[in-house]
């Protein structure tokens, strides 16, 4: 994405990772807290969550769950091994972005796309697992990205509205990619 102008104050998009971090670690006393929950609604019709839910066809169907973003799809340990096949029999679609939880992975050539899968479930009636290992970073960070493409949020009021339901905590790099993404939302506000 590109990024210009270095005006801005906060008020028209500009912010930090470290501004966002004090955001989710606010309430705690300066920790950060990981949810306790294997799954959490952080937006009407969409959910975050960790691995072993995705795994739990019993479980999607109850919670309603008709499309499944796996936000670390691949084959390694730092992945989830969640695929279209394992959903196909309960008729889920699924998207898999291949992601790592690591600082210098660059996740926005996947924000545009998670956020029109995830606009299309909604709009169609149903419901997302946006999902990675734990739940905290990699599926957070797009959810926020969706709230701020499509809902026109800024990231500050995105990250607010996702850890009131769900403790996350996107890493450093993916909170930085967010305020990149912020700015050129906002560039003209």
């Amino acid at each position: 994405m590109a990024v210009s102008g270095d005006t801005e104050d906060s008020s028209c998009g500009l912010c930090t990772a470290e501004e966002l971090t004090d955001i989710m670690t606010a309430a705690s006393g300066r920790y950060t807290l990981l949810p306790n929950t294997p799954y959490d609604e952080v937006y009407p019709g969409i959910y975050v969550g960790e691995e072993d839910f995705a795994k739990d066809l019993i479980q999607l169907k109850r919670v309603g769950i008709t499309h499944v973003v796996n936000a670390a799809h691949g084959d390694t340990p730092f992945h989830s091994q969640t695929d279209p096949s394992r959903y196909k029999r309960i008729h889920v679609r699924f998207l898999g972005v291949p992601a790592l939880d690591h600082m210098n992975f660059d996740l926005t050539p996947y924000f545009q796309s998670s956020a029109d899968f995830i606009d299309e479930a909604l709009q169609s009636g149903g419901k997302v697992l946006v999902h990675c290992v734990q739940g905290v970073s990699r599926s957070a960070t797009l959810v926020i990205a969706y709230l701020m493409i499509k809902k026109q949020m800024d990231v500050r009021d995105a990250l607010r509205l996702v850890h009131s339901h769900r403790d996350v905590c996107p890493n450093d790099g993916f909170l930085q990619q967010l305020c990149d993404l912020n700015k050129v939302l906002f560039k003209d506000k």
